[in-house]
């Protein structure tokens, strides 16, 4: 780490200082990183009778920002380069520097610092990431689609550039720990060092590390969609935009309407985090682009999505003012307005591509009593005799979690069944749209945990730990 000399306070600090770091340029890695923090250091007040002692100082820090070495074309930076910073957080650490931050500059540029650095020139020509005989002979391997065999020679360049493998392609983890002489303490203490500071693998490769004999990358959709979550998420830490993660995910979207349903939405529902916000943006546009028909049917989500919103604004202020039933009835009035029903009528649902939400049933819409006044929406079923559909709208609560733990119950569904035991799960659908913004399939003929034990025990106070209620309700919905 480098520290810059102090200058004085002022609307625009000039340092007009040449950082040396103790790094040759030949060894730099590929994925080089530089990370800035801008800290004021303050002088703490003498005490009395110290005057011969310095005084101490204390460094709070302001900003940060991070940027790339080698561009995405290899080439190293050079010249000028403007990052807009981001706001310092305190934590107990007492950490300048973010090197886990975006690489991203903050898109607020007109609240933001901006810091200018300049990239020298230390070749009349663009000096380019090399690629020698060692790494040529590394990508024959890494590229080798076969995980069980590997001559001596290719196992003794895969260990000698295990870094580079760690830097430059760290989706071939499987393989170097394949290679990996387990029966040796010093290899086996030098790998797990290794893996302390090994790159996040994106759920695709992580899935290799659980087979012992790795048979075939290629993955269905559907398993690419029990998946998709934690891919878009995994999309933040990519140093550019323009990656294999990205490609891979565009062109299985394009190519099979449910993905890209549901990579939209995922990227939508982040769209108001700052530092992702330009990266989602452009991933999002590029998807749209791509399919204007399926563009359309996004636009009629996000406009009923939008009428969903108003109509719980006003429940949330109306049921400060009046009684439940009167805010009911006349959220139902908003609702057989031509404006709303326009909007809220043949949408394609959300939580679920393969469901149209045809005519909404104003008579039968409610809210409900929790603090977020979530609303319950009920639409008729295109279907032949089709039950009528149940969507519930929530704005004020963060559905990730939701997300994730029924995401986890249908991955052990799945486990489940390859064992041949079948338990009968039907998780529901559940999908966050936007910034505490989302919406949950209504279970029809269900009731919560809450009114189960209620109902179950002879004292309220005590109805949670009452183990046997759901046991004996069971046995009541289930006589044979």
């Amino acid at each position: 780490m480098v520290t810059s000399s102090e200058v004085v306070v002022s609307s625009e600090p000039v340092w007009d200082q040449k950082l040396v770091f103790d790094i040759n340029i030949s060894e730099l890695p590929r994925m080089t990183r530089l990370c800035f923090a801008l800290y004021a250091v303050i002088e703490k007040a003498k005490k009395p009778r110290s005057t011969k002692k310095k005084s101490k100082k204390a460094d709070c820090p302001l900003a940060w920002v991070n940027t790339m070495v080698f561009d995405y074309k290899d080439q190293l930076k050079t010249g000028d380069v403007s990052l807009y910073t981001w706001p310092s957080v305190p934590d107990d650490k007492g950490d300048l520097l973010n090197p886990m931050g975006t690489v991203e500059s903050n898109p607020n540029t007109d609240s933001t610092a901006s810091l200018t650095i300049r990239f020298a020139n230390v070749r009349p020509h663009p000096i380019y990431y090399p690629s020698s005989d060692k790494q040529r002979k590394l990508r024959e391997i890494v590229e080798n689609k076969n995980y069980t065999e590997f001559f001596e020679d290719d196992k003794e360049i895969l260990w000698k550039l295990r870094y580079e493998v760690r830097d430059l392609h760290p989706e071939n983890l499987a393989k170097l720990l394949l290679i990996t002489k387990w029966n040796r303490h010093e290899d086996v203490a030098q790998m797990t060092c290794l893996l302390q500071d090994w790159p996040d693998l994106s759920p695709w490769h992580a899935l290799e590390l659980l087979d012992y004999s790795f048979p075939d990358r290629n993955v269905r959709d559907d398993e690419l969609l029990q998946y998709l979550l934690q891919l878009v998420q995994v999309l933040k830490y990519e140093s550019y935009l323009d990656c294999d993660l990205t490609r891979f995910l565009l062109e299985r979207a394009l190519a099979n309407r449910k993905i890209g349903h549901f990579l939209f939405w995922h990227l939508r529902s982040e769209m108001h985090v700052p530092s992702v916000s330009l990266r989602f943006g452009l991933i999002l546009e590029a998807y749209c682009r791509g399919s204007s028909h399926h563009m359309k049917l996004l636009i009629k989500q996000n406009e009923a999505l939008n009428k969903m919103k108003s109509l719980n604004d006003f429940v949330k202020s109306s049921s400060l003012k009046t009684t439940h039933i009167h805010t009911r009835d006349v959220m139902r009035l908003y609702m057989k307005q031509d404006t709303y029903m326009e909007a809220l009528t043949d949408v394609v649902s959300p939580l679920n591509p393969n469901f149209i939400l045809a005519d909404i049933c104003a008579e039968k819409c409610k809210f409900m009593d929790s603090k977020m006044k979530p609303l319950w929406l009920v639409y008729t079923n295109e279907k032949v005799q089709g039950e009528p559909l149940g969507i519930i709208f929530k704005n004020g609560d963060d559905l990730r979690q939701d997300m994730l733990t029924l995401q986890m119950i249908q991955l052990m569904d799945v486990l489940w069944k390859q064992e041949g035991l079948d338990l009968r799960m039907i998780p529901y659908g559940c999908l966050s749209t936007g910034n505490k913004t989302g919406l949950i399939e209504v279970v029809s003929n269900s009731d919560t945990i809450a009114n189960i034990q209620l109902n179950k025990s002879n004292m309220a106070a005590t109805a949670a730990f009452n183990k046997d209620a759901l046991l004996n309700w069971l046995k009541t919905k289930n006589p044979g």
